[in-house]
């Protein structure tokens, strides 16, 4: 079985590192058509072509378009044919237009973002969305046929997410969170809750993100250490290290929508997570079983959970251990493709 991972993308990244280490667990001989992102606005394209003329002459079981791939799905068709697979992810509209603001509804960039939502959804086969939520709001709003999407869950490398055993100097009880500074992730309210938690002399705070420590850069926090972007390795130390994780917090309709990254990479290294009580999340996970939600853009209702759950070890280790157990069954590379791939011959 041959699949080729078509498109203008980074292999790196978290969702194509997991549906490219699925497929290869289940067989699959996996080409990759791609080329960096960073390559200049025209020039991707006919390097894009360059690299299509290297495998050509090639079978393929399988065309997915990988994320992001809005722009290069028409190429795709022109290229495969009809039967391909658009790994839509998320909406560029939503994402642009209504939780990072970037400009308005009717704006000219705005049109495109809905066009460039719609226009990918019409011309494939098949739709990969990670939630039932987020796939009712691309049918509802682009008005695509449901029939079209399938549900993969993100999941997580478990190559380089996973528990280790990791000595610490210190008694403190660390709460990890990495991410970026946009309405989605709700960093704002992480900062509330552990200016509430500074007479917690023993909690203290990790927050990776370069843009998140920039935006800090100057003001003082006794129980926060701000660190730049690491590696997905270095990553995987720190959140090991920690003794709690945090999802997101923003109160937008996309945090409605999805379950983030960070999610599945904590419940893979079997660590607690605290985040929003959402719609999406409640697809996988419940309250008090699995993880701990707390309201949206809400910061003391966040220090308050932080502190009910350093106070109980049982809970603790309940949570851990039953998403652990969710992750290993449903949400593992080699699972979500096996998932997939059952899908898709229905």
């Amino acid at each position: 079985m041959k699949i080729c991972f078509f498109g203008i993308y980074n292999p790196e990244y978290s969702r194509n590192r997991v549906l490219i280490s699925g497929f290869k667990q289940n067989g699959f001989d996996v080409f990759e058509c791609k080329v960096d992102p960073k390559s200049g606005k025209i020039k991707k394209y006919i390097a894009l072509l360059e690299e299509y003329k290297k495998i050509k002459d090639i079978k393929f079981d399988y065309i997915i378009v990988a994320f992001p791939g809005h722009s290069v799905v028409w190429l795709a068709y022109l290229l495969f044919g009809k039967n391909i697979i658009f790994d839509a992810f998320v909406s560029l509209y939503d994402s642009n237009v209504w939780d990072r603001k970037l400009y308005k509804p009717f704006s000219p960039r705005g049109f495109r973002d809905w066009f460039l939502d719609w226009y990918s959804c019409m011309f494939a086969e098949k739709i990969l969305l990670d939630t039932n939520r987020h796939i009712d709001y691309f049918s509802k709003n682009f008005k695509i046929d449901k029939d079209k999407f399938i549900r993969v869950f993100v999941g997580s490398d478990n190559s380089i997410f996973y528990p280790k055993d990791s000595e610490r100097k210190d008694k403190n009880f660390v709460v990890h969170f990495h991410g970026s500074f946009i309405p989605l992730q709700g960093v704002e309210y992480i900062i509330e809750s552990a200016k509430i938690l500074e007479k917690e002399k023993d909690i203290q705070f990790n927050i990776i993100g370069t843009n998140i420590k920039k935006k800090y850069l100057g003001k003082k926090f006794d129980n926060i250490n701000f660190i730049e972007n690491i590696s997905y390795e270095k990553l995987s130390e720190y959140m090991n290290k920690a003794d709690l994780c945090l999802g997101i917090f923003g109160n937008t309709e996309k945090a409605d929508n999805v379950i983030p990254n960070k999610v599945y990479e904590a419940i893979a290294i079997r660590k607690p997570i605290i985040t929003a009580d959402t719609l999406a999340i409640k697809e996988l996970f419940e309250d008090n079983e699995s993880i701990i939600l707390c309201n949206r853009d809400d910061g003391r209702d966040l220090a308050q959970k932080i502190i009910k759950i350093k106070k109980d070890d049982f809970l603790r280790e309940k949570i851990s251990n039953n998403a652990f157990d969710i992750f290993n069954k449903r949400l593992t590379p080699k699972i979500l493709v096996r998932d997939l791939l059952n899908d898709l011959k229905k």
